[in-house]
Order: structure tokens, then sequence, then C-alpha cells
């Protein structure tokens, strides 16, 4: 369908309310784990943190 180039960015996401919609409800807190995984590629794993003001 399409064919990436190093560098080129996957952006995806799901629209807001879905954690919400969830029983029981999940959000991403301090500390969850991401993983973003392409089979065939790899695996980037990410740490959310919560924003320092």
């Amino acid at each position: 369908m399409i064919t990436l180039a190093p560098g080129d960015v996957i952006a995806t996401g799901t629209p807001g309310g879905v954690g919400h919609a969830c029983t029981p409800a999940r959000y991403l807190r301090d500390g969850s784990l991401l993983v973003t995984r392409i089979e065939g590629i790899g695996e980037c794993r990410n740490v959310c943190r919560r924003e320092q003001r």
C-alpha cells in the first residue's frame, strides 16, 4: 500500500474517550509503558511521565 523510508513518522491514536468507555475505565498514568510494535521491524517502548509544571 505504501513504502516506508527511514525517518518516516507513523502517527496513530484513538478518539478521545476510548479509555473512559472501557470497563473498568483505563487511562495513561505516570509510569505507564507504551509499546508500539511492527511485525518484522521491531518495537519502540516509551514510559509515560506526568508533565512537570
